[in-house]
C-alpha cells in the first residue's frame, strides 16, 4: 500500500522539473506540468518559432497589432520580455484600431492604454471614422448584423497596413493563434477561396504588399494562451464582439473546438494539412495589382474597402458584398455620382488617398 501511495504521489509532479505539483496538461503534449515549467516551454517554444523563421532583423520597427484581447495582450508582453532577454533589437509599438463600436471596442482600447504603461510600448491609435468616416456602429444601423463582418474585416486589414505605414515599421505582428490558423484552412476551403488557402498558413505574408504581417503565436494553441495570461495575471479584455455571433468563423470556431475534445493534435494537423496543399498548376490565380483609387494592394481595379466604402456613401451597402458589379469592374460605365467626400486622417478624400505615400 506504501508503495502505491509513493507512485501515485509521484505522478502528481510536474514531469519537466519533477519538483512541484503541476497545474495543466498541455494540449500539443498531454504533459503535466507546473506553472514554472510552463512559462518557460511556452516562451521558449515562441522564441524558437521566431529565431528559426527568421522573423525579425535588429534594428527593425515592429508594430504590435493590439486590440486589448488575450492573444495581442499576451503577444505584446512575451514579445517586449523575449525582445529584451534575447536582444533581438526590436523598436516595438502597439497599434490599435478603433472600429467605432460602442460598449465593446471603446471599453478594450482601454485595456491596451492601460497596456501602454504597463510594458512601455508606444500606442498608435486609428480609427474607421477617421479613416473611411463611417464606424462599426453606423455601418450596422445601415445594413444590419448580416455580412457587417466582411466590412469590418476588410476595413480593418487596411486600417492596420495604413496605421504601421503612420508609424513607419518594417514589420506586423498579429497574435493570430494555431485555432485561428485552423479555423482559416477550413474557411477556404469551405468557400473554395484557392488563393487565400496557397498562403493562409504561411507565417509570414505580404512580403510583396507595404508592409510585411508576422504570427509568432502559428503554433501556439488558445487555451494555453488563456492559461499563461491568467496565471501571469495580465490586463486583458475579454468580452467578444457584440456584432459577430452569427458570423460564419463561429461556426468553423465551434467545430475546431469539437475535434479538439476529441483528439488535440486535431489543430496542428489542420495546419500541416495546409502547409502541405499544393494548388494545380491549371488553377487560374488573382494577378497582384494595385487599387486605382487608393494604391492598396488588389487584384481587381479597385480594392475591396473601396468598392465596400462606394456601396455605404451611395446608400447601396449590398454592392460591395458578394461578386462586385458596377464598380469594381465597370465602374467607368457607371454615371451615378458618388456620395458626399470622406476625409481621410490625411485631409484627403479617402478614395483617392495615396496608400503607397501614406505616413511618409
Amino acid at each position: 500500500m506504501e508503495s502505491k501511495s509513493k507512485k501515485a504521489g509521484a505522478t502528481r509532479l510536474c514531469c519537466l522539473c519533477i519538483l512541484r505539483r503541476p497545474v495543466l496538461k498541455r494540449p500539443k503534449t498531454l504533459q503535466q506540468i507546473c506553472r514554472e515549467c510552463f512559462y518557460e516551454v511556452f516562451e521558449e517554444e515562441i522564441h524558437q518559432v521566431i529565431v528559426q523563421n527568421r522573423l525579425f532583423k535588429s534594428g527593425e520597427r515592429v508594430a504590435i497589432g493590439a486590440s486589448g484581447g488575450k492573444d495581442s495582450t499576451v503577444l505584446a508582453y512575451v514579445l517586449s520580455e523575449l525582445n529584451r532577454r534575447h536582444n533581438y533589437g526590436l523598436d516595438l509599438f502597439l497599434l490599435s484600431i478603433d472600429e467605432g463600436i460602442t460598449g465593446y471596442r471603446d471599453d478594450s482600447l482601454e485595456t491596451v492604454k492601460r497596456n501602454e504603461v504597463q510594458y512601455g510600448l508606444p500606442l498608435q491609435i486609428v480609427s474607421y471614422k477617421d479613416l473611411y468616416g463611417w464606424t462599426m456602429d453606423d455601418i450596422v444601423k445601415m445594413i444590419g448584423l448580416k455580412n457587417n463582418c466582411t466590412f469590418c474585416g476588410v476595413f480593418r486589414r487596411q486600417a492596420l497596413d495604413r496605421g504601421a505605414a503612420l508609424l513607419k515599421v518594417d514589420k506586423l505582428v498579429t497574435g493570430h493563434n494555431a485555432d485561428d490558423i485552423a479555423e482559416t484552412v477550413l474557411l477556404n476551403i469551405l468557400r473554395g477561396d484557392i488563393a487565400r488557402l496557397s498562403r493562409c498558413t504561411s507565417i509570414t505574408t505580404g512580403e510583396d504588399g507595404p508592409i510585411p504581417r508576422c504570427k509568432p503565436f502559428k503554433y501556439t494553441y488558445e487555451k494555453e494562451i488563456v492559461m499563461y495570461a491568467y496565471f501571469k495575471k495580465l490586463d486583458y479584455f475579454s468580452t467578444e464582439c457584440i456584432y459577430s455571433p452569427n458570423a460564419y468563423r463561429g461556426f468553423v470556431r465551434e467545430f475546431i473546438k469539437d475535434l479538439e475534445r476529441l483528439r488535440p493534435r486535431a489543430i496542428l494537423d489542420i495546419i500541416k494539412s495546409g502547409e502541405d496543399f499544393r494548388i494545380a498548376t491549371t488553377t487560374k490565380m488573382p494577378e497582384q495589382g494595385t487599387c486605382e483609387r487608393c494604391g492598396y494592394i488588389s487584384s481587381q481595379k479597385w480594392c475591396k474597402a473601396c468598392v465596400l466604402l462606394e456601396g455605404l456613401n451611395r446608400g447601396l451597402p449590398k454592392m460591395g458584398i458578394g461578386r462586385p458589379r458596377g464598380v469594381n469592374g465597370d465602374h467607368k460605365k457607371d454615371t451615378k455620382k458618388p456620395g458626399p467626400a470622406v476625409k481621410s486622417i490625411e485631409s484627403k478624400q479617402c478614395g483617392s488617398l495615396d496608400f503607397q505615400n501614406f505616413g511618409n
